[in-house]
């Protein structure tokens, strides 16, 4: 990355942190009134389009390798909105849930043998997890993936995040709520006594462990909602991912930036759909009206990259260069949350 490009982003940084006061007072974005149905289908369907756009081009540039922000949740979006009655182009769909798929099969020896691949619990999860919403069939290759997970760390409490690449693969609880919606997809019969043991670990963990940031809160309801803890204490977690909403409406990853597509996506989606949130919540349609006039014409969100890149660049075919990646992650999140707000039809 060029020194310019550096300086770019550490400015952007320091742009988000100073934006801390302005939210505190809640004057970051004026008030606005709700938005209406006809607002959040078209902000929805201009995302789709770069969603779409993002993955095909990643698919063809990275023709080796998943990944979680161009496959996984483009994947994870595309299929809800489907659901949702809108248009997407049916066969790319097809084309990445099976790519996915692929990517997986040649790891799979790997994966039982409990070693994973580069990208471990994240890659994996979020791979399966896209497969999961495809309505993808378990067959060896996710029997394999759902082994790893029983045999990766299994001398431990819980999975551990092996990289720190924040927002989203630097969290101990990502991690975990990854490696519970994996089992509980694609593990088989024969699996199950051990997926009930690790389950209960983990649970155990979730329960103790205090989370520090909105990715640690966020995944660590899912995790909890998975895991099948006491309602008291999912409601509990739930309440405490609302309370750091700010007074904008948005969420911010962390206490020292601004709110963000990312984590204000994240958390909407999570309090929806393990914390009960109706979408009619006050705090859900503050959330919406956020994101609504968070998004560029083009239909995307620019969300600062916070990782050191590792990887040589290129253009995956989302806005926003060095910041493409966590971008068209939040670009996901946030159009999940907008999708919350349709009425499911029936499709094919």
């Amino acid at each position: 990355m060029s020194n310019q490009r550096k300086s770019q982003r550490w400015l952007g940084l320091l742009h988000c942190a100073a934006g801390l006061a302005l939210i505190s007072t809640g004057t970051a974005f004026a008030a606005e009134p709700v938005a209406n149905t006809e607002q959040i289908h078209a902000a929805i369907t201009r995302s789709l389009t770069l969603l779409e756009r993002g993955a095909k081009t990643s698919r063809a540039a990275r023709s080796e390798c998943f990944t979680c922000h161009n496959q996984g949740l483009p994947i994870m979006a595309l299929t809800t909105a489907r659901r949702k009655g809108f248009l997407i182009d049916e066969a790319e769909l097809k084309a990445e849930l099976q790519f996915t798929a692929d990517f997986l099969a040649k790891n799979r020896e790997g994966y039982q043998q409990g070693r994973g691949q580069a990208g471990k619990t994240f890659m994996a999860g979020y791979a399966l997890w896209a497969l999961q919403y495809g309505d993808w069939k378990p067959d060896e290759t996710t029997a394999a993936v759902a082994e790893f997970f029983l045999q990766f760390q299994s001398d431990q409490s819980h999975w551990s995040a092996h990289t720190n690449r924040p927002p989203s693969e630097a969290s101990d609880f990502t991690a975990n709520f990854l490696g519970l919606v994996s089992l509980q997809s694609f593990s088989t019969p024969d699996q199950q006594e051990r997926v009930t043991t690790r389950t209960a670990q983990v649970r155990e963990w979730l329960r103790i462990t205090k989370p520090v940031d909105t990715e640690d809160r966020v995944f660590r309801l899912w995790g909890l909602r998975l895991a099948a803890a006491d309602e008291a204490e999912i409601q509990a977690a739930a309440t405490e991912l609302r309370a750091s909403q700010h007074a904008d409406g948005g969420w911010s990853q962390t206490e020292m930036l601004e709110s963000d597509a990312y984590a204000t996506g994240t958390a909407l989606v999570a309090l929806h759909r393990a914390g009960n949130l109706p979408t009619d919540a006050d705090s859900y349609r503050r959330g919406v009206d956020w994101l609504l006039q968070a998004q560029r014409d083009d239909g995307s969100w620019h969300v600062v990259s916070r990782s050191e890149p590792f990887q040589d660049y290129y253009e995956s075919g989302y806005p926003h260069g060095d910041d493409q990646f966590i971008s068209i992650t939040a670009g996901g999140w946030a159009t999940l949350a907008l999708l919350a707000m349709m009425p499911d039809v029936n499709v094919p």
